[in-house]
């Protein structure tokens, strides 16, 4: 019977995630809109920025996951990581928010490097974070467990910014009548959120510090710098890795897609009232619950990567749903009743599904950890989570760039107003985001169903490795 984490152990560890949860809200919902509609730059080069910041992203992570496994000190190899990252994640997080009042290129190019930065900082901690995860448990299914308290806080700590954006920060004020276009709410929004970040990766840092902040037997090798590049990108092809990172691009984007649109989708499609926001963040709360509940059982009676497939596919059927219903005339109006009720039960149950992909996604990465061990020898969680960040990073990234160029491509106007725009562009709105949607949610079923193996071949793995590490102990006495 395998060794439980202690439930202590898995809130702290999952605590931490609510900084990576702001940070990816606010790029997710409020970046492109503050951006474009406050700052006053057009959305495709807001697309643009993070897309280049993303790709910049290409270079840090892989650095940073390879310097956290080399690593060697008191304190183990990520927690000095965790630590030192605190305070730079909170300063970059306020810059974000407060542009300078310059010319639109001077604007554009601030955008890319603070957009770099902010990037950069996150994974000096997120990724030594997440590499905790094979460390602490190397269970198939009780790494599962582990992981889902990372994505319930780090959903529970964006949604809460959520609900603080929409209830008290962004906030209609005199001469701005929609909170999400008034410029003042944004600064309370940079500095609230940078405080709590600053939180979550202290305490999350502290509280597993006792049980994992210790020195490794034996220091890791040290190579000059052409092999140690060799010696990354060697390890990154890993088959099961690059299998897996393909089918978490394709799911990670259409979430991320959504996100950047949800402002647009909610208020030019579905019309929402300002004090709807927050029950609409409720309802993707309610969907991470469900995801933290039904995931475990889920994947030990599918297996991890079948149940990644089928939840990738129940999630665009749900989230879609209501824009093809609304296409053929068929979904209640705006103004009815029903509509709010049957539009967020589908949000929720779309969410849990999609979070669920997360979660088995990130658990697969962490049985890969074994796969590359039995292969060559050495343990390089840091690398692989490194690649799995970058692949969640696309989240915003590509579906931030995804959506401008949707909106330049059907022509979505700048300063529009609810109830004021051309119903046609709304039509095109809705057919171009579903059916997008759609064909990257299919591309991400097919891929998962590709990943090589299951929980008999890690098992039968981790008995090759202990036999090999008593070979070498017995070797050592």
């Amino acid at each position: 019977m395998p060794r439980q984490v202690p439930l202590a152990t898995k809130l702290s560890y999952g605590f931490g995630a609510v900084a990576y949860g702001i940070k990816d809200n606010g790029f997710s919902v409020f970046l492109l809109l503050f951006y474009n509609q406050v700052v006053g730059l057009p959305a495709h080069q807001v697309g643009l920025a993070i897309m280049i910041a993303l790709l910049v992203d290409a270079c840090i992570d892989p650095m940073v996951g390879h310097l956290s496994d080399q690593t060697h000190s008191r304190w183990g190899r990520r927690h000095p990581w965790l630590y030192l990252s605190a305070l730079p994640i909170a300063m970059v997080w306020i810059l974000l928010w407060n542009p300078p009042d310059a010319a639109p290129g001077v604007q554009f190019a601030y955008l890319i490097g603070i957009a770099i930065l902010v990037r950069a900082v996150v994974s000096c901690y997120e990724v030594p974070s997440l590499a905790l995860a094979p460390e602490i448990t190397r269970d198939y299914h009780e790494r599962t467990a582990v992981l889902r308290y990372r994505y319930l806080f780090g959903w529970a700590g964006g949604l809460a910014m959520l609900m603080l954006a929409f209830g008290l920060l962004l906030v209609p004020e005199p001469g701005y009548p929609v909170g999400q276009l008034n410029p003042n709410g944004y600064h309370r929004f940079a500095l609230v959120g940078a405080g709590i970040m600053l939180v979550a990766v202290l305490v999350s840092a502290i509280g597993t510090h006792r049980g994992y902040a210790r020195r490794a037997p034996t220091a890791p090798e040290r190579l000059p710098l052409g092999p140690t590049l060799r010696a990354i990108v060697s390890t990154l092809r890993n088959r099961p890795f690059l299998i897996l990172m393909a089918a978490a691009l394709f799911a990670f984007a259409n979430q991320g897609l959504t996100f950047a649109l949800s402002n647009y989708l909610l208020l030019f499609v579905w019309e929402f009232p300002q004090a709807a926001f927050i029950t609409y963040a409720l309802a993707l709360f309610a969907g991470a619950v469900l995801a933290f509940l039904g995931v475990p059982a889920v994947s030990r009676r599918l297996g991890k990567k079948d149940a990644a497939a089928m939840l990738a596919l129940v999630s665009i059927v749900l989230s879609t749903l209501p824009y093809w219903l609304r296409l053929a005339g068929l979904f209640p109006g705006n103004q009815s009743p029903l509509m709010m009720p049957i539009f967020l039960t589908l949000m929720a149950l779309a969410t849990a599904a999609g979070i669920g992909v997360m979660i088995l996604t990130a658990s697969m990465v962490a049985d890969v950890t074994e796969a590359s061990e039995a292969e060559t020898g050495k343990r390089a969680e840091g690398l692989f989570f490194a690649g799995f960040f970058f692949t969640q990073k696309c989240v915003t990234g590509v579906g931030i760039f995804l959506s401008g160029a949707l909106l330049g491509a059907i022509g979505f106007p700048a300063d529009a107003q609810p109830a004021a725009i051309d119903s046609t562009v709304i039509t095109r709105l809705m057919a171009a985001y579903a059916g997008l949607t759609v064909v990257i949610g299919i591309g991400a079923a097919w891929i998962f169903m590709k990943f090589p193996f299951g929980r008999a071949e890690h098992e039968a793995r981790l008995r090759q490795l202990a036999v090999a590490e008593g070979d070498r102990d017995t070797l050592d006495g």
